[in-house]
């Protein structure tokens, strides 16, 4: 069995590229056990409701020009459009913690990378507001969620602790960028690798696991 958890925020791209570069790797893994959760993680945890440009954010944030963001985002497109996913134009950075309660209450449902795939769509492809309770019980509807229970989280303010909980946990564990693949709580797998270096390194990590057992 591999434990994988994985750490990584709706606002961060990356995580999208990610994701699905480790699901096509899991694919190719068909007869292995795998248990994949998702963790939460915050880059802007200070973002207000009202957000923010993202051009002005990033360029504020990372130091880039707007020629150097273009050129980053045409790279971005082309490694999601490798693993299946499109970008839109994404202009704006929300708040994600909404967002995190609703993903940690779909763990308990079965439809969490259901409703993590939802909500990347939104964001990241449709360019949504994930802080928006109607565009976070659209993406539960689509993970297949029942939608008056998510509203009930949402308003009710459920799982707050909880989230804090886990994401305190993996700060101290040291993640400080995402994503991030912890795999069987010992073996970090940092970045939105290729389908091909997650699939090589889930290999290796379960037969040391095999071997060591």
């Amino acid at each position: 069995m591999l434990k994988i958890d994985f750490v990584s925020d709706v606002a961060c791209p990356w995580c999208a590229v990610g994701l699905y570069s480790l699901q096509e790797a899991l694919r190719r893994l068909p007869d292995q056990a795998v248990e994949l959760r998702l963790q939460p993680f915050e880059l802007n945890p200070a973002m207000g409701p009202e957000g923010e440009d993202s051009t002005e954010h990033l360029a504020r944030k990372y130091g880039r020009t707007p020629a150097q963001l273009e050129e980053s985002r045409a790279h971005l497109r082309q490694r999601g459009a490798e693993v299946g996913f499109s970008f839109g134009p994404r202009t704006r950075i929300w708040n994600t913690f909404d967002a995190h309660r609703l993903l940690h209450w779909a763990g308990e449902q079965g439809r969490q990378v259901e409703l993590k795939r939802a909500l990347l769509k939104a964001y990241q492809a449709d360019d949504r507001n994930p802080s928006d309770p109607a565009v976070l019980l659209d993406a539960a509807r689509e993970a297949g969620l029942d939608a008056d229970t998510a509203r009930q989280v949402l308003e009710q303010g459920r799982y707050a602790e909880e989230v804090r909980a886990q994401e305190r946990h993996w700060q101290e564990m040291g993640i400080q960028s995402v994503p991030s693949v912890i795999v069987n709580d010992r073996y970090l797998i940092q970045g939105a690798q290729p389908p091909e270096a997650f699939e090589q390194a889930l290999r290796r990590i379960a037969e040391e696991d095999t071997q060591a057992g």
